[in-house]
């Protein structure tokens, strides 16, 4: 057990990234994690989820927002499409998600916000054949 582990950090970010990203989803990623990559899960649980979103500084909407922009400034499709889902867990609206999108095709380009659309308009469609 780390010190973050033993401090509760881990424990925090695990319950935090359950509540955004859903318990079903995150327990999955941990269960398939590899022995190579378990020490990168505990990092982003311990700091990421741990530290930074339980932070009082800003609410988990506005976090989920950031992310949804910083993820398209990157192409990180995959954990874009994670957050969609964590962003509409945290309250946040389709026209919220939509200007967060807008913004980025000035900032970070077209091409990466035209990408963002379209699968945030997936995931938007998953979310809403399930509710």
């Amino acid at each position: 057990m780390t010190d973050q582990q033993a401090d509760g950090r881990f424990d925090r970010g695990l319950q935090t990234r359950r509540e955004v990203l859903g318990a079903e989803h995150v327990d999955r990623s941990l269960a398939r994690v590899s022995e190579f990559a378990r020490p990168m899960q505990e990092l982003v649980t311990e700091y990421a989820w741990g530290e930074i979103w339980t932070r009082d500084g800003l609410d988990r909407r506005t976090r989920s927002l950031l992310n949804l922009a910083m993820l398209t400034a990157l192409g990180r499709m995959h954990e874009f499409a994670v957050h969609v889902r964590g962003a509409v867990t945290n309250g946040c609206t389709e026209e919220e998600i939509q200007e967060t999108l807008l913004q980025t095709a000035v900032y970070c380009g077209a091409p990466a916000a035209l990408e963002s659309f379209r699968v945030a308009e997936k995931v938007l469609e998953e979310v809403r054949t399930h509710e």
